[in-house]
């Protein structure tokens, strides 16, 4: 999956999925080329999972697996705020 940027910081991404659960509203992808990989990082993997709630809504829950080039030490507020100019 090829994803471009219109009046963006980031000029395009590419995902590839790696498991879809449709029956459990559950999905794996890979960020494996774009800008938000900088220097930093080989590839970033998620997990989605989205559940009903008691009020109707939905629940997200979601998570990040940073994998970093080589001997590269991630900090805390650095994923941090990469991860808020994402959700931006």
């Amino acid at each position: 999956m090829l994803v471009l940027f219109v009046g963006s910081h980031m000029k395009c991404l590419k995902h590839k999925i790696d498991s879809l659960d449709i029956e459990n509203y559950a999905c794996k992808y890979t960020l494996i080329e774009g800008d938000a990989l900088g220097d930093n990082f080989e590839f970033l993997s998620y997990e989605g999972k989205f559940e009903a709630i008691a009020d109707g809504g939905s629940k997200v829950t979601s998570t990040t697996y940073y994998h970093a080039k080589g001997d590269i030490e991630l900090k805390v507020d650095e994923l941090t705020a990469g991860k808020d100019k994402a959700m931006g």
